[in-house]
């Protein structure tokens, strides 16, 4: 059985809606045996890495307290060579949503991404997405959620753009994915809301992108 370490929750989302979305994309990994699924804190990371999993999710933004006035960081430079040297030798990582917030951009952990959130518009609109599977790219998905619409910077030429994302507001990248190393790594921007993070679409996009995440794992 392969292990899979997730890390969810920050100031403004709360974890046990990111776990009833997590845990009914990997059901049927879990069911299967050939999979568990692990939450574990960010304090606890370099340790888990040490074991080897199969992936490590991240759905945290990186500011601990964002609401107050001197802000303070979780991930350290140490804790972001780690989790590159992790990929490097054949992890899987997958950023999803807040994952790919505030991360410094110039910091090994968003250059291993190739991407991060940059801005999303103050109102919640319907967002469309449309795209492939990234676990099985000759399946197409699409659908609308309200959502928070992210707008991210992606080297484009350097990965893999699965999904698009569209609103009033415009369109974005949704998600994408490549090797690095020996290891492979996706990035998911939706979803915020409830419904958008039980949506079914949103569970089927949720699970091809661990398990893509998991493909170069023996």
């Amino acid at each position: 059985m392969k292990t899979i370490y997730a890390i969810v929750g920050d100031y403004y989302h709360p974890g046990d809606l990111i776990q009833q979305s997590l845990s009914l994309a990997m059901k049927p990994l879990t069911d299967s045996g050939q999979y568990e699924l692990a939450y574990v804190s960010a304090e606890d990371l370099t340790d888990r890495l040490l074991s080897k999993p199969a992936a490590v999710i991240l759905f945290k933004e990186d500011r601990v307290n964002p609401k107050d006035d001197h802000i303070e960081h979780w991930l350290t430079e140490p804790l972001s060579t780690a989790i590159t040297r992790y990929v490097e030798e054949g992890g899987g990582f997958l950023a999803w949503h807040s994952g790919l917030a505030s991360y410094p951009p110039d910091s090994a952990f968003i250059q291993m991404l190739r991407g991060y959130f940059e801005h999303h518009p103050s109102k919640h609109q319907v967002v469309s997405y449309k795209g492939v599977l990234p676990s099985e790219p000759s399946r197409e998905i699409s659908f609308e959620i309200v959502d928070e619409h992210y707008f991210v910077s992606c080297d484009e030429a350097n990965t893999d753009i699965f999904l698009k994302s569209e609103s009033v507001d415009g369109s974005s990248i949704g998600g994408w994915a490549h090797s690095f190393g020996q290891g492979q790594v996706c990035c998911l921007t939706p979803a915020h809301n409830k419904e958008g993070l039980l949506h079914p679409g949103m569970i089927e996009l949720l699970r091809s992108s661990v398990l893509r995440c998991c493909e170069s794992v023996v």
